[in-house]
């Protein structure tokens, strides 16, 4: 019954204290006119009143059990036949989530880089201020630059001015390195207590590195250059490094906090390994400075040309190309079979903060049971195709579609494996999003 037929019945319903239409309702009014308290009250009334009463109170309730009923039945088809779900933002979104990710630095995130090669496209002019060092051979497919080498001298030894005043490629590989890295009025880098005039440099390829170098989690290995090296031959000719005694070096993260500057984090880098710590925790040997934030090393030349033997060219106007012998002693490393069996390999992994938002699918028992796919019925009538699934109708979840309230696709997630849903089976799916 709708809401119009119970209106209808209570417009047909007697009014209590009216009078009733017709003759005797004016004959009444009459003798209320002669006479009006003679008038005797109506025993009646609270009967009358009562009847009425309990018939609104049975087309009311009568009423709401057909309002719940239709709900119910509204409820139902929307949830047997529901092809979306709206997000409760309050239960089923987790929004601002930040963890940090780390991951092999080197091109298809490998941890440790074992091959180096240069490529023969850098010209002379360019190799005189840094060389770029690749995994694969340079005609490979997939072939990829991973980090850059570079010397510097405070005052431009090692490197030829080119008869140009002042302009020596070593003198400017360290003034930029000093106005990248250090704070304003330094001059020097500081290894320890002392200052060093001569750096080689690694500097990670940025698009490898994502934020920045993963403190602890990098590893340079240095073999010793032969002391037959003639200091005077340019570096970028073989170089032979016949020792094999391998010099670990490591950031100092595990025992020392990190000094801030204007470049951010900075560590000292230390004679040590990823897996044993520093060598010497209570005084550590100093061997350069590490900018994880920029995804900078810089090595002391000093202490590689005292404990490596690297013989540092530091002539003037000699065109050195010393950030060859750094090349030299990494790609020599390799040959030499670590005690883990494998070859010793730079290592080193970049990290980043990712953010992250959780959304959470609840698909209940009732929902999401049928399929619109086309192999899902059969027949002009759209009859199930498996028999097996009448009164009892299954369906693989595979994906998850996230819409905007416009009902435009914004984001897939698949499933790494087919989700069975049935009348008695429930669904909690949780999809990540990062950002």
């Amino acid at each position: 019954m709708n809401v119009d037929n119970i209106i209808h019945k209570l417009r047909q319903q007697p009014r209590h204290g009216g009078l009733p239409r017709g003759p005797l309702a004016r004959g009444r009014a009459a003798a209320r006119q002669i006479s009006p308290r003679q008038e005797a009250p109506r025993e009646d009334a609270p009967e009358t009143v009562q009847s009425i009463n309990e018939q609104v109170l049975q087309l009311a309730q009568q009423l709401a059990n057909e309002m719940v009923a239709e709900q119910e039945a509204l409820r139902s088809v929307a949830r047997f036949g529901r092809t979306f779900t709206k997000f409760d933002m309050v239960n089923d979104v987790v929004s601002k989530q930040t963890e940090t990710v780390t991951a092999g630095l080197w091109s298809d995130s490998v941890a440790s880089l074992t091959t180096y090669f240069t490529s023969s496209t850098q010209t002379t002019s360019q190799r005189q201020y840094y060389v770029d060092v690749l995994q694969k051979d340079p005609s490979a497919d997939g072939a990829a630059t991973q980090f850059s080498l570079a010397y510097g001298h405070a005052l431009g030894s090692g490197s030829d001015s080119q008869g140009q005043l002042n302009d020596a490629p070593s003198k400017a590989i360290y003034s930029q390195y000093k106005q990248l890295l250090l704070n304003p009025g330094d001059t020097r880098f500081t290894t320890g207590l002392a200052s060093t005039d001569s750096i080689y440099v690694i500097n990670f390829k940025r698009n490898l590195m994502k934020e920045r170098l993963d403190p602890g989690n990098f590893e340079i290995p240095i073999r010793p250059i032969s002391a037959s090296r003639d200091i005077l031959v340019n570096a970028t000719g073989s170089i032979a490094v016949s020792e094999s005694r391998i010099i670990s070096l490591i950031d100092d993260s595990s025992i020392s906090s990190a000094t801030l500057g204007d470049s951010g984090k900075v560590y000292n880098i230390v004679s040590g390994s990823i897996n044993n710590g520093v060598y010497s925790s209570t005084s550590p040997i100093y061997y350069g400075l590490a900018y994880p934030d920029h995804g900078v090393l810089v090595l002391d030349g000093t202490m590689l040309d005292a404990s490596a033997s690297f013989q540092t060219n530091i002539s003037s106007s000699s065109e050195a190309n010393n950030h060859f012998a750094l090349y030299h002693s990494l790609s020599g490393s390799a040959l030499i079979t670590a005690p883990s069996g494998d070859a010793h390999g730079l290592l080193a992994r970049n990290s980043e903060e990712v953010k992250s938002t959780h959304y959470f699918v609840r698909v209940k028992n009732a929902e999401y049971n049928f399929s619109n796919n086309p192999s899902y019925t059969s027949g002009s009538v759209g009859q199930l195709a498996q028999t097996s699934f009448v009164n009892d109708p299954k369906t693989y979840v595979t994906t998850v579609g996230l819409y905007n309230d416009n009902r435009e696709l914004l984001a897939v997630a698949k499933l790494s494996k087919p989700l069975l849903k049935s009348f008695s089976r429930e669904a909690l799916i949780r999809v990540k999003l990062d950002f």
